[in-house]
């Protein structure tokens, strides 16, 4: 049986589904503001549940989201709020923590992207934020190569380890929502240092669809799949409020997704939007009952 680190599930929906304010562009980074004590609630839960990576909460807390939706002098405080709730939540106990390298200006429109010269230098500001504090950055959300390169190789001039997860269309998992080829992503991840390349944000169905691409890559990879019916309809600036999640993807029916994956040879799995606590919970009682041991790092 196979070693597997075990991430943590969605933070932006959790928060969203347990927060007294109604959902706001800033997603995220607003209940961050708001109500902190609730990111802690849910960072300590995936870790109860056996998760041994947590990602920082900074999904939304890019500079061009908060120059847009809030302030860009948010930028620095919302980051270190992000590592100071992660590592309270941690305590002593042997936790990964996970940076993160978000779409710029929003999730599933690649199209929003700037030039690969303005990625990398905001990719390079928000590193600068999170390298002391995290032990792995992990890339999520990519639609794009351009994307996947700019993030990957900022994140590599940290001199820490490198995950880059991409989003993929829901319905043909060997494309990014860009319409790009997967393999050619994975490849330029691997080319610019990624260690791990995984597909994140997507359907669980597409998730397996793109194993046998990221293998290819002779990397390390695995999944991390949301639960929505359709996630691609959300707007640059919009809220969540108009997804739905889906009624199939219990924690049981989410775990088989999960172990087709291991069968791929995946070695990185977790779970993305609409995917809570109780599903890592559920699938790591499976991975343990078939024999696997989890870990927080690939070494």
């Amino acid at each position: 049986m196979a070693d597997i680190v075990l991430l943590d599930g969605g933070m932006g929906q959790e928060l969203i589904h347990r927060s007294s304010q109604p959902p706001s562009p800033l997603w995220s980074a607003r209940v961050m503001m708001d109500e902190p004590h609730i990111v802690e609630a849910v960072h300590r839960e995936y870790i109860d549940a056996g998760a041994l990576v947590l990602t920082l909460n900074s999904y939304s807390a890019t500079p061009e989201r908060l120059a847009r939706d809030a302030s860009a002098d948010l930028f620095e405080p919302l980051q270190a709020k992000a590592i100071a709730i992660a590592r309270a939540a941690r305590g002593d106990r042997t936790i990964t923590i996970a940076g993160c390298l978000s779409p710029l200006y929003g999730s599933y429109h690649p199209e929003w992207a700037p030039s690969f010269e303005e990625c990398l230098a905001t990719y390079r500001r928000i590193v600068a934020e999170q390298r002391d504090a995290v032990d792995v950055f992990l890339c999520e959300t990519l639609s794009s190569i351009k994307e996947v390169r700019a993030a990957v190789q900022a994140a590599v001039e940290s001199g820490k380890p490198v995950w880059c997860g991409m989003s993929v269309n829901d319905t043909d998992g060997t494309k990014l929502r860009s319409g790009e080829d997967l393999e050619r992503a994975a490849s330029a991840a691997g080319e610019a240092g990624a260690e791990a390349v995984l597909i994140n944000c997507s359907w669980p169905e597409a998730v397996t669809q793109g194993q046998a691409v990221l293998a290819r890559t002779g990397l390390a990879h695995g999944g991390y799949a949301n639960g929505f019916t359709k996630a691609d309809t959300l707007q640059i600036g919009g809220t969540v409020s108009g997804l739905t999640a889906r009624t199939d993807l219990g924690p049981e029916a989410y775990a088989d997704h999960a172990m087709r994956w291991i069968d791929a040879g995946a070695m990185i799995v977790g779970g993305c939007c609409e995917v809570g606590p109780a599903h890592i919970a559920h699938l790591a009682e499976r991975l343990v009952a078939e024999g696997h041991v989890l870990k927080g790092a690939l070494k």
